[in-house]
Order: structure tokens, then sequence, then C-alpha cells
């Protein structure tokens, strides 16, 4: 006999949800949302991709070789008729997946082709603003000669009018030495 185990406890009754029709299917989303957020703890279940369809291979050997003799049973039609639709379904198949791996090629020659032109856009606009900052050097560095040059033209003009002034001011000198002595004298002769 086996021993008695002690009791559980109780487990804590849930309240029942209230029945919710979603009339919406943004109220259905809301729904979804909130039952999910109720415990959070809990993981949440992603389903997975779907892998696409695709039809059963062809068999390696046929067994049931239909012949082209007469006097074929009315069954056989119906076995012609299942393998003929799943020929079908195998070309459709192939055709599809033909035409989705030509746009495949068209969307992502298309993305090299934008991104070409992208890159050419942008090294144009780079080349741009590169000729505009060296434009903005050049003037700033002309501005500086500029400035240069009329510091050193004022400093001679300074040293000009400064030997102009020192000229100026001996030829006064001069002049009134020459005004004290007079170098001939008028009326006498």
């Amino acid at each position: 006999m086996a021993a008695p185990s002690a009791p559980r406890p109780p487990r804590p009754r849930k309240e029942p949800q209230p029945l919710v029709i979603p009339r919406s299917a943004a109220e259905e989303q809301r729904l979804r949302l909130e039952r999910l957020m109720r415990n959070p703890e809990k993981t949440v279940p992603i389903p997975e991709k779907l892998n696409e369809w695709a039809p059963r291979p062809p068999p390696e050997f046929v067994r049931d070789v239909m012949g082209s003799s007469a006097g074929a049973g009315s069954g056989e039609f119906h076995v012609y008729r299942h393998l003929r639709r799943r020929e079908y379904q195998r070309q459709d198949f192939m055709d599809a997946m033909a035409e989705k791996q030509r746009l495949d090629e068209e969307f992502q020659k298309k993305l090299e082709r934008n991104k070409m032109i992208a890159e050419e856009q942008t090294a144009k606009r780079r080349r741009k603003r590169q000729k505009l900052k060296e434009k903005k050097l050049q003037a700033k560095k002309n501005k500086l000669e500029q400035k240069k040059q009329e510091k050193e033209s004022d400093q001679s003009q300074e040293r000009v009018s400064s030997e102009d002034d020192e000229e100026d001011s001996k030829e006064e000198e001069e002049k009134e030495d020459d005004a004290e002595e007079p170098s001939f004298v008028m009326g006498r002769g």
C-alpha cells in the first residue's frame, strides 16, 4: 500500500471570461493582444513560414505502363486522367517557378540600376559640395591676401608719406632759409 500523500491545496479558480464576438478585424486583433498580455511570461507560438507547395517528383521507374493496344478497360481512363493532371500541375509549377525567378532577376537588376543611379547622384552632389568648399576657401585666401596687400600698401604709403613729409619739411626749411637770404637783389645792377 502506498504512503498517504499530503493533500494538495485547491487551485485558484479563474474567473470565466465573458464571450465576446469581435465585430471587426481591429476588435479581433485587440482581443488577441489582450489574451496574450494576460500572461506575459507565457511563450507565444510563432508559426513557421509555410514551405511552398512542390509537386511530387515523377517516378524513376513506371510500373503500370499503358500499352497502345486496344481493349483498355474503363478503369484505365481514371489512371490516365490522374497522371495527366499531375503532369499538368508539375508543368504549371515549373512555369510559375521560372516566372518567379525571372521576376526576381529583374528586381535585382532594377535594384542594382537604382543603386548605381543613386551613387552617381551622390558623387555628383559630393563634387558640387567640394567645389563650393574649395571656392569658399579660395575666396577666404584671396580676402586674406587682399587684406595683407592693403596693409602692406598702407605701410608703404605711410613710409612714402613720412618720407614725403620729411622732404617737404626739408624743402620748407630750405625755403625759409632762402627767404632769409635773398640769392639776388632786384633793381640793382
